[in-house]
């Protein structure tokens, strides 16, 4: 599916609020495709208020939402190994009332959770405001709201 960044918002926001948790999203994507954008607008959609800075060079932020949800937000692409991630507090995530929204998840490697969503976001042309928008999901995630597609699902 392809959105306007500004639909991307909106669907993001959209998952904030109605969203099921705990939940775990990966965000798939080049640099500049979206992910943080994305991130970002399903956390203001959960309550987060205030700016939210990239976590590349912290690897991981904690907000506090609305109704006691948390949004946890990270950055994966300093990790070096993903053994590494122990020392982030893996093993926690998810395991209360968080919206879990993890940026190049792929470094994970194995230690994915069971389930989760993935969604790969790319650009079809440099400079644009246009993302094409892929949604997967691994196991039995709750639902993610407002996605218009059918999804695949992953082992």
């Amino acid at each position: 599916m392809i959105l306007k960044e500004e639909d991307l918002v909106r669907w993001g926001v959209r998952i904030g609020e109605e969203v099921e948790v705990p939940v775990f999203i990966g965000l798939e994507g080049a640099l500049g495709a979206g992910k943080s954008v994305l991130a970002r607008a399903v956390a203001s959609g959960a309550g987060v208020e205030g700016p939210m800075p990239s976590p590349t060079f912290n690897l991981l932020f904690r907000y506090p939402a609305r109704d006691g949800v948390e949004v946890v937000h990270m950055d994966l692409y300093r990790l070096r190994d993903p053994e590494e991630l122990w020392e982030l507090g893996w093993e926690e995530l998810g395991q209360g009332p968080e919206i879990v929204l993890v940026e190049w998840p792929e470094r994970a490697g194995p230690h994915l959770p069971e389930h989760r969503w993935s969604i790969r976001l790319r650009s079809p042309e440099p400079g644009s405001d246009l993302r094409v928008v892929e949604v997967s999901r691994a196991g039995s995630p709750p639902h993610l709201p407002g996605f218009p597609v059918t999804v695949e699902s992953r082992p």
